[in-house]
């Protein structure tokens, strides 16, 4: 049985904060100052350029890749991380079109996705031509789906309001009527069991930086099916993904399997802290987490309507409908949040009027959760977001 109390012991938690953001940046693992002292001073600092073999650095990507495949349903050698999410979307897209029939025309998506991961859609689809990205209701996807499609461009979790699409029924349904799947598991890796072998998923990409608590920026991942993965056409053809990169040929070949779609110099410093970060989930049953974050929202949001008439949840009321997130609606959501933040409890605002709420078991507890919900009444009650100090807009919301 997973015990939550132990992995809570292994992150730095301020004294005095509710965090209740991990859904947008994961609090930092005890163990990544240390790993970063042993990469820069043992690795880089006395190896200097021969960690690239004494320290297996080129590995890297892989290694964490298999260790992330398996919070998300993957067989070993699929996943490799590196580069950016936005990288990993346009490489995902791109290999999904190339494996589409080709008198498809249609790439299918809703307004609940990533407003990111669109700007990528339209930058590609207009630079290939002849194709239109059609976006819809997440309610209507299903139902959107024909023969004119050609893939399937989804986030599981809506990043709003949390809402949860079926990827194994969405994916059987497109596959059904020919196109190819790519899902994007940004809120779902470290927050919901997931399953993209079971479900015959195609492709699917990822951040890092949340639920896996691997740090600002940290490098994103992406998952080819195996029966893909040695003809999948990977659009940024990077030294890295060469079949032989220290060869130095003149020619691209792609390497075999899901090293093909690696791209740039791995990102050592970072890979690191990230591999660190996933020390936390040896042992963490993932079922046992999702009950657990079901029964912490549910706390929240019984607690939240039971004090706050003027709050109205966005989220699905079906917690098996939504992920590991909880938003509620406010006409002042940002002045709301900026009071609560104020008093130790950190969420985030969702434009034009969602307050959103992460719950992560690994280091929430049942209490934190009540005595949130509390403060959050309070600063409604009292109006204490009116003050002028909350107004004010800072870059990042």
């Amino acid at each position: 049985m997973t015990d939550f109390a132990a992995t809570r012991a292994l992150f730095h938690l301020p004294e005095g904060v509710i965090y209740l953001d991990g859904n947008s940046l994961g609090p930092l693992p005890l163990v990544a100052e240390a790993r970063v002292r042993q990469v820069l001073r043992e690795q880089w600092g006395d190896q200097l350029i021969r960690a690239w073999n004494d320290s297996n650095w080129m590995a890297l990507p892989a290694r964490v890749g298999d260790r992330i495949a398996r919070l998300v349903g993957a067989p070993p050698a699929s996943v490799v991380t590196g580069d950016t999410l936005s990288i990993k979307v346009f490489q995902a897209l791109a290999a999904a079109l190339a494996l589409a029939p080709p008198d498809r025309r249609v790439v299918l998506s809703d307004s609940g996705n990533f407003p990111s991961d669109l700007y990528i859609a339209d930058g590609l689809l207009t630079a290939l031509g002849g194709r239109e990205l059609k976006v819809v209701a997440p309610e209507g996807v299903a139902d959107a789906i024909d023969e004119g499609v050609a893939v399937t461009m989804l986030t599981e979790v809506d990043y709003r309001t949390g809402r949860l699409h079926d990827m194994a029924a969405l994916t059987a349904r497109a596959h059904a009527a020919g196109a190819v799947t790519v899902w994007d598991l940004a809120h779902s890796a470290g927050a919901i069991p997931v399953h993209l072998e079971q479900a015959n998923a195609d492709f699917a990409v990822g951040c890092t930086y949340k639920y896996l608590n691997g740090g600002p920026g940290s490098p994103a991942f992406i998952y080819v099916a195996p029966r893909h993965a040695d003809h999948a056409q990977p659009i940024l053809s990077g030294w890295l993904g060469h079949a032989e990169p220290f060869a130095f040929e003149r020619a691209y070949r792609p390497a075999p399997g899901i090293e093909r779609m690696r791209v740039g110099t791995p990102p050592i410093v970072a890979l690191s802290i990230l591999n660190a970060a996933l020390d936390a989930w040896d042992g963490v049953d993932m079922a046992e987490l999702r009950a657990a974050a079901i029964r912490l929202s549910e706390t929240f949001i019984r607690e939240v309507e039971r004090r706050c008439a003027t709050l109205t949840l966005a989220s699905p009321r079906d917690p098996h409908a939504r992920g590991s997130q909880v938003s509620f609606r406010h006409d002042h959501a940002y002045s709301v949040m900026q009071a609560l933040i104020a008093r130790g409890v950190i969420g985030d605002v969702r434009a034009p009027d969602i307050l959103r709420f992460g719950f992560t078991p690994l280091y929430l507890s049942d209490a934190e959760v009540v005595q949130a919900a509390t403060i959050l009444a309070d600063v409604i009650d009292t109006r204490a977001y009116e003050a002028p100090e909350f107004q004010q807009r800072a870059a990042v919301t």
